[in-house]
């Protein structure tokens, strides 16, 4: 497979996520794809052979980049077991503020995907995080890092729930705090602060202290 192929492919699922995110898996056609593309309809079929298989791939290819994350995180040496969730809390928290159109569709999906292999990705991804977490925790807690043992589905419950329901409550909590920045603006300092209460909540429920 050469560049432009590669390109070529992430151009569509690109705008694929875009008119996805926008009007559902139902509610988008494959020409508009196409055309938001700016490609040949053929080209589709070419390279995924339906919308279905679009759609699939789509998921497969944005899950995959989280997975290459985790494994790199859990190999490394050079960070504590904590630094390794401020990492995770960090890497999650900006994959939803800058990927808003894929984790539009994923919101969606958990609700109503009738397709089985969405539902496989999303339970293997669920279970990937589960098992990070885990090894993250029982490290730690064999280190001396972390004096408490949460149950990990709280954990993951913990940092998922809260940055889902930010992400949703955006800009009703813009309009609460009558912030009229502009949107680039008031993600940064939102996200920032999101993060933060994140770590805070996670280093009282692992036991954490930074200057034991």
């Amino acid at each position: 497979m050469n560049t432009n192929m590669i390109s070529k492919e992430e151009n569509i699922l690109f705008a694929a996520e875009k008119l996805f995110a926008e009007k559902g898996f139902e509610g988008t056609s494959t020409r508009e794809i196409a055309k938001d593309a700016h490609v040949n309809i053929s080209m589709i079929s070419y390279y995924f052979g339906s919308k279905e298989k679009l759609y699939e791939k789509l998921v497969e290819y944005r899950m995959n980049e989280g997975q290459f994350f985790s494994k790199d995180l859990l190999g490394r040496t050079d960070i504590n077991e904590w630094q390794k969730i401020e990492k995770v809390i960090d890497q999650f928290s900006n994959k939803i503020r800058t990927q808003k159109c894929f984790y539009r569709i994923m919101q969606r999906e958990q609700l109503h995907t009738k397709n089985p292999q969405i539902v496989e990705f999303l339970k293997q991804t669920k279970m990937g995080f589960l098992s990070m977490y885990s090894q993250i925790l029982e490290s730690g807690l064999k280190n001396g890092i972390f004096t408490k043992n949460p149950p990990i589905y709280l954990l993951h419950s913990t940092v998922s729930g809260t940055l889902f329901y930010a992400f949703n409550a955006k800009e009703m909590y813009k309009e609460f705090l009558n912030e009229t920045e502009d949107e680039e603006t008031f993600d940064e300092k939102y996200y920032t602060e999101l993060n933060k209460h994140i770590k805070y909540l996670l280093k009282d429920l692992l036991g954490y202290e930074e200057n034991k």
